[in-house]
């Protein structure tokens, strides 16, 4: 079986930018779209089911959960606010 390639009218890329430069094929398992300009290439699967597992980096990976900050041994300590003296005048 050969593989048609047909162009999409009107249809921009991704990546480059370009219009009338897609054109999409397909075989019995997926559907893929490229690019001729810049070899983009992109396929989704066609009945639907999930792509490949996407490898984990730093972005995509769960961060762990953060602790919970230790109760206040000593919850009757007030902070304290310093205001400035009264009698000082202020200097311009």
């Amino acid at each position: 079986m050969s593989v048609i390639k047909r162009f999409v009218a009107g249809a921009v890329c991704p990546r480059c930018g370009e219009m009338d430069t897609i054109r999409v094929y397909r075989n019995e398992i997926r559907e893929y779209r490229e690019c001729v300009k810049c070899d983009y290439v992109d396929g989704q699967n066609l009945d639907g089911s999930p792509e490949e597992a996407e490898l984990e980096t730093r972005v995509n990976k769960q961060q762990p959960k953060q602790a919970e900050p230790k109760p206040d041994p000593n919850p009757a300590a007030q902070p304290l606010m310093f205001v400035p003296n009264p009698g000082q005048k202020k200097k311009e």
